[in-house]
């Protein structure tokens, strides 16, 4: 564990402190690269939470980069409070350290491809569509490993560091920027269910590969995100 020399800090209504992180039963997630958080999984009085912990990192990580990271993971999660399969919890554990509740299920990478049906995929949108109702994009939907396929079969979606909230920006940029989440739901469409995705989610998934090519945030720090 990477130390943080911050007190505990407290968000919605929940307090975690280092010292309980620190003696909690923990399973590494991720070990990040330079840019990234060290990711751990740990349990505390019997609640799981994924630890995203920068404090181990470069002065330049900690000092620059991670305060916007986590603000933007923070800013994102309270505003979807409240919404199934999005995280209810997160606390700021130090300037470097975050703490998110944890989702249980399977990353969509790693689940069996017979059980993303089309019934999951209009579920997904579903979740994509009320995300985007709150102000906020995930901008990360791309890959499989930030969408979550729960016990019950239903979607979750983690990992919103790099997250923005809509509700200032213009409305041609939002809707852009939707249209490239909700891509990443057409892309699991075409991957496991292309004979049912349909002409309109073919042609939009299409239409923003083309504009991809423009994407700042394409390859996003190098990361390559894994879920055990």
């Amino acid at each position: 564990m990477c130390r943080d020399r911050a007190p505990q800090a407290n968000i919605d209504d929940v307090s975690i402190s280092i010292s309980q992180i620190e003696k909690a039963p923990s399973r590494l997630l991720r070990e990040g690269r330079c840019a990234n958080a060290r990711v751990t999984e740990v349990e505390i009085d019997g609640r799981k939470w994924v630890v995203k912990d920068f404090s181990c990192r470069s002065w330049f990580v900690r000092n620059l980069i991670a305060p916007i990271l986590i603000s933007h993971e923070i800013v994102s999660i309270r505003r979807l409070k409240g919404i199934s399969g999005i995280a209810q919890h997160i606390v700021r554990v130090g300037p470097g350290m975050l703490a998110i509740e944890y989702i249980e299920g399977r990353s969509l990478d790693k689940a069996a491809p017979r059980s993303v049906t089309p019934e999951f995929l209009e579920k997904l949108e579903a979740l994509i569509r009320q995300v985007h109702e709150r102000g906020v994009v995930h901008l990360d939907l791309r890959g499989g490993g930030n969408i979550i396929m729960r016990p019950d079969g239903t979607p979750g979606l983690i990992d919103f560091q790099s997250g923005l909230v809509t509700t200032h920006m213009p409305r041609v940029i939002v809707k852009q920027l939707e249209a490239m989440d909700m891509s990443g739901a057409y892309k699991k469409w075409k991957r496991y269910q292309p004979e049912a995705m349909g002409e309109y989610r073919a042609e939009e998934l299409e239409r923003v590969n083309r504009l991809r090519r423009f994407w700042i945030l394409h390859g996003y720090c190098g990361r390559r995100k894994k879920r055990k």
